[in-house]
Parts: C-alpha cells; sequence; structure tokens
C-alpha cells in the first residue's frame, strides 16, 4: 500500500474520531491507529528499496554510457591508425576521430544527466512522502498527548 494513502487513512481516523464532550479532544482506536503505523512501517522500506534500485540502474546506465565512450574512441583509435599512410588521410580520420569522440561524450553526459535527473525526482517524490508521513505522526501523536494531559485533569 501507498505510504500517502495511509497517511490520508490516518488522518480520515483522527478526523472522524468522536469528540470528548466539552473539550478538544478526541477519542480514537488505539489498535486502530497501531494498525495504520504498522502498515506505514512495512510501505516506506519498500520505497526506499524502489529508490535504492533507481540510483543503482543509473550508476549501471553511467557505466554503460562511459563503455561506449571508451569503445567508440578506441574505435576512432584505430581508424585513425589505419588511415595514417597519407597526410591528407591522417588529417581527416583525426578530424573524424575527434567528432566521435566529442559525439561520444555529449552522448555519455546526456544519458548520465537525464539518469541524475530521474534519481533526484524519485529521491525528491520519496522525500516529501516521508515528510508528509512524519507530519501526520506528529500531528497523531499530538492528539493523543492532547487528550492524555486533558484525562489527567479533573
Amino acid at each position: 500500500m501507498d505510504v500517502l494513502v495511509l497517511i490520508d487513512k490516518l488522518d480520515d481516523v483522527i478526523h472522524n474520531a468522536r469528540s470528548v464532550p466539552l473539550t478538544d479532544s478526541v477519542m480514537i482506536d488505539r489498535e486502530e491507529i497501531y494498525d495504520i503505523l504498522d502498515q506505514m512501517r512495512s510501505t516506506i522500506p519498500e520505497e526506499i528499496k524502489q529508490a535504492r534500485w533507481i540510483v543503482k540502474e543509473r550508476q549501471e546506465m553511467l557505466a554503460e554510457a562511459k563503455q561506449e565512450a571508451e569503445r567508440v574512441v578506441a574505435e576512432s583509435q584505430e581508424r585513425a591508425d589505419k588511415l595514417a599512410s597519407e597526410t591528407e588521410v591522417v588529417r581527416l580520420a583525426e578530424k573524424n576521430a575527434q567528432q566521435i569522440v566529442e559525439e561520444a561524450h555529449e552522448r555519455e553526459r546526456e544519458i548520465r544527466l537525464g539518469a541524475e535527473d530521474y534519481a533526484d525526482e524519485v529521491l525528491g517524490n520519496l522525500e516529501m512522502n516521508l515528510d508528509k508521513f512524519l507530519a501526520a505522526v506528529r500531528r497523531g501523536r499530538e492528539r493523543l498527548q492532547g487528550r492524555s494531559d486533558d484525562e489527567l485533569q479533573p
């Protein structure tokens, strides 16, 4: 289950709780709150696991792009060496090799930036979800503590 759904569920339980007469406190089913919190605890590690998987995928994409760039550079070098028999041919080969290297570096850079943007977006969403979760838990605890304080007063 999605953490945001659980946060909404927790918020609904608190919002729909019965009011204690003549106070601002509410009565809630402790077991129901604990059940929702347990579900949140089991859901968050899965989302963290997904974020780690995304980071791993990004690293693999970067490694593949680097290997591709190195392969292209090596291929360019081989082509340049084969054409080294005449000066004009050598000049053209060096120009082509440089262009291929630049294109490979540009492609690697684009892939890396895209992967970083994607990972940042996913981690940002995870951070936002965790912030909402923490805020909901704090509100719940504050409401519970407010009720406990009101019950202690005569």
